[in-house]
């Protein structure tokens, strides 16, 4: 056998290879671009300690979520679809040029606010959602995630138990400040309505949620006073 057969060959199948994995990617994209739509509702309705199952998650965002919107760090909507934003791309650049997007629920009555939030830990980033009860102050419940924390340190920020401790804390206090929920080393004071519990040995990305936290609902405030004084 020539080495040029073996050459023609072997180029024949690399190109065959790359034409069918191709093909799979492109004929696959669309089920995994809905897959992560429908994940992303997910997470959205569990900052309001809503769980829905893949099956009816869709049916569930539409009968909760009432709208969606875009604001910037003064307060104003802005254009846009609050859904499609991308806050990799947004925390990337300048508070006063970022979009940032705001999903309001009704539950039995009641109104709440989901701010999507995201940051750095220890090994990547992590990301997640904070739901507001009306008041704009208190905290209905958290959803947090990451890419490649470490498993039982970093990594317990996405269990139930760490999400569970936000929830009825404040991120203004009495006076109206802003003062967001911190996490601390060791175990928060249970009167300390500005803290929860760190994670044993993931003290790094415990300051990467704290940060994540200050920095994401920061630009948030001038429109969280507006509401609140409307």
């Amino acid at each position: 056998m020539s080495n040029r057969y073996v050459f023609f060959y072997a180029s024949a199948m690399v190109i065959i290879v790359a034409l069918v994995l191709s093909g799979a990617a492109t004929l696959l994209r669309p089920l995994q671009e809905r897959n992560m739509r429908i994940e992303k509702m997910q997470n959205i309705l569990s900052a309001i300690n809503i769980i829905a199952d893949r099956a009816e998650a869709e049916e569930v965002f539409d009968r909760y979520i009432t709208s969606s919107i875009i604001v910037d760090h003064q307060g104003r909507e802005i254009e846009g679809d609050a859904f499609e934003v991308d806050l990799r791309d947004e925390i990337r650049k300048d508070v006063a040029d970022r979009q940032l997007p705001l999903f309001i629920a009704e539950v039995n009555g009641e109104t709440f606010y989901i701010v999507p939030l995201r940051g750095g830990g220890l090994w990547g980033p992590i990301w997640g959602y904070l739901g507001l009860e009306s008041d704009l102050a208190t905290i209905a419940g958290a959803n947090f995630d990451h890419a490649s924390e470490t498993p039982g340190l970093g990594a317990e920020i996405a269990d139930q138990s760490f999400e569970a401790q936000f929830r009825g804390k404040r991120i203004f206090d009495d006076d109206t400040n802003f003062r967001p929920v911190r996490v601390v080393k060791g175990t928060a004071p249970p009167d300390d309505l500005h803290a929860v519990d760190g994670i044993s040995g993931g003290t790094i990305t415990s300051n990467g949620v704290t940060n994540m936290l200050r920095e994401g609902l920061q630009p948030y405030t001038s429109y969280f006073e507006k509401i609140r004084t409307s």
